[in-house]
């Protein structure tokens, strides 16, 4: 093979394993809704290996605490709007995904945000990665009762805010809202990223209260928790019967410590990068080698 045709190649195998790579990191994670506060993001706040509320930990027991380190990973990555024929009713809020069955459990407990019909207010989703898309928000109807798992038909069946394209400032996707009238008591925000420069989207449940008995919208910790693994997992089979309330499960072992990560997300760059870096290095050195020796060559031919 030709000097020029061998260092051809090398680039493109360089190129080939770089794009592999890093399509590789294309299903990571990357958010939740932050106000009002989403169940997973709720329970990775409270922490995951000892949460602080009766929901989180009936979460966790069910499902184990590796959801909530996943927090931003409630996603499917074929959706392209199929949202209503790939999710099935009672599994909304793990978007069908056997990792975060924990989030449908039926209760009238999980931790809760105050709003008012009808007011004006700021919803914020964490981003730990931005995309193009569109955001819509539908809030739960008449027929939807907390201690049933949630289903289509309880949603309002137009979205009470849809935006699309908002810019991530500081971390997050903030867009303004108008609260829909006439809701009491408890009730739910479920909100649906879909991309446009992918068919992947995002799914939060987030609980919230018109009548007062909730919190104020929960705000990130400046420093974030010491455990984090962010890691994504394949969501494997859909349960043919959605879970009902939460059952006394045995809590699995904490995650090694050896799989914990930071926040803002997987350590998934670090290995693309040194993946990457490494193909072309070694691509590098082989032309570099074959130069060499094509001179040497020349030079004892004259």
């Amino acid at each position: 093979m030709s000097f020029r045709r061998t260092a051809a190649v090398l680039t493109l195998a360089g190129t080939a394993l770089a794009s592999t790579v890093l399509g590789t990191g294309a299903a990571s994670a990357h958010g939740s809704m932050q106000n009002p506060l989403s169940r997973v993001y709720g329970c990775y706040l409270e922490g995951p290996e000892q949460p602080k509320s009766a929901a989180c930990k009936a979460a966790i027991a069910f499902g184990g605490t590796q959801a909530m380190y996943d927090w931003n990973g409630v996603r499917i990555g074929d959706a392209a709007g199929r949202h209503r024929q790939l999710i099935p009713d009672g599994r909304l809020c793990s978007a069908g995904a056997n990792e975060f069955v924990g989030l449908d459990l039926a209760r009238n407990d999980w931790p809760a945000t105050n709003l008012t019909a009808g007011a004006k207010t700021n919803f914020k989703f964490r981003a730990t990665a931005p995309h193009r898309g569109t955001f819509q928000l539908f809030m739960t109807n008449s027929t939807y009762n907390p201690n049933v798992a949630l289903s289509w038909s309880n949603l309002d069946a137009t979205p009470f805010a849809s935006i699309t394209d908002p810019q991530v400032v500081d971390g997050y996707y903030t867009f303004p809202v108008t609260i829909p009238t006439g809701k009491t008591g408890r009730q739910m925000v479920y909100a649906i990223w879909q991309r446009s420069d992918s068919p992947e989207a995002f799914y939060t449940c987030s609980d919230v209260t018109f009548d007062g008995t909730g919190t104020a919208p929960a705000a990130a910790p400046a420093v974030a928790p010491a455990s984090d693994t962010s890691a994504h997992h394949d969501h494997g089979a859909v349960p043919a019967v959605a879970p009902a309330a939460a059952a006394p499960v045995a809590a699995p072992a904490a995650a090694p410590a050896t799989q914990q990560l930071a926040e803002t997300g997987t350590d998934r760059s670090t290995g693309l990068m040194t993946a990457v870096g490494t193909s072309f290095l070694l691509a590098g050195g082989t032309v570099a080698f074959l130069h060499r020796r094509r001179r040497a060559a020349a030079h004892a031919a004259r």
